[in-house]
């Protein structure tokens, strides 16, 4: 009985396996570690960039910052640089009054190589915006030494992602507990 339930287990833990593998190639390759946070909170976006372009090394990536976003602190990351591109605040959605402020709208980290048979996450602090229920969605441009991957997709939940999709990594709003 007990060498039944053993192979049971094992033939149970390869298929969730088998299950795991299939699934990970219809999923994006830039994600965020955690999809969903309080709104209004702080939150720290670990984006993670599993391989390169069709190989080549990743040299730079750019995150798009959704403009309700109202401020972003970019994580240094030895042997890469940073630069923000900065624009107009012209929404007052988050409730605050910053209209004609200046806030961060992409955040760039290039200089560095990461080869594509490694991963590596690539991390900021934001404040976010106090919207329940809302999906931001933060498209990522991947360049490498021969290529770019364009992670801009804005996915409906209810459609399956394919391989062949590209989604932007995307973060839902909970109401705060």
């Amino acid at each position: 009985m007990r060498a039944r339930l053993q192979r049971v287990a094992v033939s149970a833990a390869l298929a969730a396996a088998c299950v795991i593998a299939a699934s990970s190639s219809t999923v994006a390759h830039v994600t965020l570690e955690t999809k969903s946070a309080p709104a209004g909170s702080y939150y720290k976006a670990v984006f993670r960039v599993s391989h390169g372009c069709e190989k080549s090394p990743t040299t730079a990536i750019r995150i798009m910052i959704p403009a309700s976003v109202e401020r972003v602190k970019p994580m240094p990351k030895f042997g890469w640089r940073i630069a923000v591109a900065k624009a107009e605040h012209t929404s007052a959605a988050s409730g605050h009054h910053h209209a004609g402020k200046e806030v961060i709208a992409s955040v760039l980290w290039s200089g560095g190589s990461l080869p594509d048979s490694q991963f590596d996450e690539f991390v900021m602090m934001l404040k976010l915006p106090e919207m329940p229920g809302k999906t931001l969605h933060f498209p990522v441009l991947q360049s490498c030494e021969a290529g770019e991957l364009r992670w801009i997709e804005i996915l409906d939940p209810s459609t399956p992602a394919g391989h062949h999709r590209r989604p932007a990594p995307a973060l839902r709003l909970e109401d705060r507990k």
